[in-house]
């Protein structure tokens, strides 16, 4: 059972009696809806009639929901948190900034950028503003930091979303990161554990594989798990990722066909997580309507309470509400949930939110910040931090040919070949892509600074030496992004006439907005700059930097060269 007096919690008598109460009053229905985090997903769920409607009839303990307008997002959180008994926690997906949490909220700098910064102060900064934003709109948990190792050039997953591969600078900036968190009233996340960046697998689509050994899991992985847990980590998401090795070593005998992704998995939980790793805290499954999970050798109606039986304490959303629902009772009522880890899942659940003291914020009304406080988000002191955060992460890869300074002066006339992505799919639903947006900023930007630019798409390439007559150079500007739809993304060439065959023949600058990886397509790029973030501030500051007018600050790791000689020259 969980000690809710130590670490994280460490709780006093009045917050476990409170724990106690609450539990001793609870229906089975009740305490069987405290296991689920529920997906809000749309406009007609925000509705109050509705939220009454999924409180009353599945009481689940916790809340996610698609990202709105902060007003409807306050409105939403304020009407769930006075419609349930029990307070909820309300969690956002602040990875790289308040725009995890709610339209408008400020893109700041995603794990890789944070890293190329090489600054733990930047990085609790980050924190701080983006648990600001989510604080005003009612998070109390965010979903962060990311503690993966990205290994693997090829995994596009947690490429950016991750730091780095380096353990000691995971631990460092996640500690960094934990900081702020604090100035506000908000549990931290840290995922996935046991553990992505190995592989190229997106558990969206797959069950994914850290295939390390033991002992390489321990010096890696397991170093981060356990600086961070002994740092107080107050809950870790589990993800759809299988660790066979361990498996083998705390199951021997296991077969290949049981071998199951942690979600499911009671020796990489309970004994690795919980056991050897000594965490006291709260487990979150990842989405359960990816097909890592689905895809396992067992049927829906036994994963999902047997997540919980592995030592998962919460289930992170509903395929189906009253189907999931009703497989999670069937399974306590067949005992796959046991009386004891039922009780020990809702002790650590209701004792989050006892350390977030939310049940006497509960009866204070004081659950919900002040309305006026959504001002903070995207405010103006906020945006001037996500430019002095672009300032320093923008990195300069490769310059082989000396083509900057980008100057009106030497290349006036600019055409810019922009490659983007058709949309991204975000807990079950697709968005469409803000490729429009992000060309004409970049456009206005580029015009500002005394450029002539052509970003027309032409219907075929045409003779060479016309188009050295009517452009001075090229910027090939990459923001290819994929979520849940393919399990590696490379550069997608939809256009002939966008495919580098100028390169040869005009000077280049190649920027990514996205993955840092992209060099594996365009290796013959003599003018390279990784950007990391496709907001406003982020191309300004690389545009500065291409000017002369600033110097390239950021850091790039060796991963940038996706592990080839030709993509250094």
């Amino acid at each position: 059972m969980v000690n809710l007096k130590e670490k994280p919690y460490y709780l006093n008598d009045e917050q476990i009696q409170w724990v106690e109460d609450t539990i001793a009053s609870m229906s089975a229905e009740e305490k069987i809806g405290q296991l689920f985090v529920n997906m809000v997903a749309n406009e007609e769920e925000r509705k109050p009639e509705n939220i009454k409607k999924v409180l009353d009839t599945y009481h689940p303990g916790a809340i996610r929901y698609h990202n709105a307008p902060k007003e409807e997002l306050w409105d939403m959180a304020d009407c769930l948190q006075k419609t349930s008994k029990v307070p909820l926690l309300i969690a956002s997906n602040c990875e790289a900034g308040g725009n995890g949490g709610m339209q408008g909220g400020t893109a700041l700098a995603n794990g890789a950028a944070m890293a190329a910064m090489d600054s733990e102060e930047m990085v609790r900064k980050m924190a701080e503003i983006s648990a600001r934003e989510a604080a005003a709109v009612g998070c109390n948990w965010n979903f962060a930091p990311i503690v993966d190792l990205t290994y693997n050039w090829r995994n596009t997953i947690v490429q950016l979303r991750a730091f780095n591969d380096e353990p000691d600078d995971v631990i460092r900036y996640s500690k960094a990161f934990f900081k702020g968190m604090r100035t506000q009233n908000i549990a931290t996340c840290m995922k996935h554990f046991p553990g992505d960046g190995t592989e190229e697998n997106d558990q969206h689509l797959i069950m994914g594989i850290n295939e390390y050994d033991c002992e390489k899991w321990d010096a890696t992985f397991g170093k981060v798990y356990k600086a961070l847990i002994d740092d107080g980590a107050m809950t870790i998401m589990a993800g759809h990722i299988a660790l066979p090795e361990y498996s083998r070593k705390l199951r021997p005998g296991i077969k290949d066909e049981d071998i199951l992704p942690a979600t499911l998995a009671p020796e990489l939980i309970t004994d690795l997580l919980k056991g050897q790793l000594g965490f006291n805290g709260l487990v979150v499954t990842d989405a359960s309507h990816m097909i890592g999970m689905f895809g396992a050798t067992i049927p829906r109606c036994e994963q999902v309470p047997r997540a919980i039986a592995a030592g998962c304490d919460m289930y992170l959303f509903f395929n189906d509400r009253e189907e999931d629902f009703g497989y999670m009772m069937d399974g306590y009522k067949n005992g796959i949930i046991t009386e004891e880890r039922l009780n020990d899942a809702l002790h650590r659940i209701l004792g989050v939110k006892a350390a977030l003291n939310l049940h006497t914020l509960q009866k204070e009304q004081r659950l919900m910040q002040p309305k006026e406080n959504l001002s903070v988000v995207g405010c103006e002191d906020h945006h001037k931090a996500a430019a002095e955060m672009a300032d320093q992460y923008v990195t300069l890869v490769k310059d082989r040919l000396n083509y900057l300074p980008m100057t009106p002066e030497k290349y006036k006339k600019i055409k810019l070949v922009y490659i983007g992505s058709e949309a991204v799919v975000i807990a079950g639903t697709k968005f469409k892509s803000n490729d429009e947006n992000i060309i004409r900023d970049i456009v206005s930007q580029l015009e500002a600074a005394g450029f002539e630019v052509d970003a027309e798409t032409e219907n075929k390439k045409g003779k060479m030496e016309e188009f050295k007559k009517k452009y001075d150079c090229v910027l090939l500007v990459l923001n290819v992004q994929g979520f849940a739809q393919f399990n590696t993304m490379r550069v997608k060439w939809d256009e002939p006439t966008k495919q580098p065959w100028y390169m040869s023949e005009l000077p280049t600058f190649v920027v990514s907005l996205s993955y840092t990886n992209n060099l594996i397509d365009v290796p013959m790029a003599r003018c390279y700059i990784n950007a990391y973030m496709d907001h406003h501030e982020a191309f300004e500051a690389v545009l500065r930097k291409m000017m002369g007018k600033s110097e390239f600050k950021g850091r790039y790791n060796e991963n940038v060269f996706c592990g080839r000689w030709e993509t250094r020259f």
